[in-house]
């Protein structure tokens, strides 16, 4: 099992006791205001199984991210995803919305893309949001991903007429990195 760990942040796999707290994030419609509805306990739980998973299908998948000074409640997830609808590797995160604000979600990425280059061999990390999820775009902006506007989409699992379909893609190279 892999854990990374940050000053501040530990990345580690999910156990059962973290469902409730997963819940809650999933469940939070501040969090939710741009990725798409709140998640019933149900799909929570679903999310969570998808998640485990592709740890054990590809060595990592999204990490639990918890406080290495707090109490071993989640904070969220960030960690590295295979995009179900296109080519690549995404870095992705989700933070609870009172943990906002703190670079909480910058520095896990830095530690996924770290592994993801120095560990997992990748040239390149992509990451997408929707067009109106200004806070994920000065994520992406402050790890130093360009957009890359010839490439943005509407995203498939999101209905017509939708304000989150229309998605922003950014992308980052090894070498760009600095690795």
């Amino acid at each position: 099992m892999t854990e990374l760990r940050t000053e501040r942040l530990l990345l580690r796999r999910w156990t059962e006791r973290d469902r409730e707290a997963f819940h809650a994030l999933n469940s939070d419609p501040a969090v939710m205001a741009t990725i798409g509805p709140v998640m019933s306990r149900g799909e929570s739980d679903a999310f969570m199984n998808r998640i485990e998973a592709r740890f054990d299908e590809l060595g990592y998948g999204l990490w639990c991210v918890e406080l290495l000074e707090g109490d071993g409640v989640p904070i969220g997830f960030t960690g590295l995803a295979v995009p179900w609808f296109r080519d690549g590797v995404e870095v992705g995160w989700r933070i609870r919305s009172e943990h906002w604000g703190r670079g909480y979600a910058p520095e896990a990425a830095r530690a996924c893309i770290d592994h993801a280059f120095d560990v997992l061999g990748l040239d390149e990390i992509i990451s997408f949001t929707a067009r109106t999820n200004t806070k994920s775009q000065r994520v992406m902006d402050k790890l130093g991903m360009t957009r890359d506007e010839s490439a943005d989409f509407d995203h498939p699992s999101l209905p017509v007429g939708s304000p989150l379909r229309p998605h922003v893609l950014y992308r980052l190279g090894r070498v760009r990195f600095g690795t």
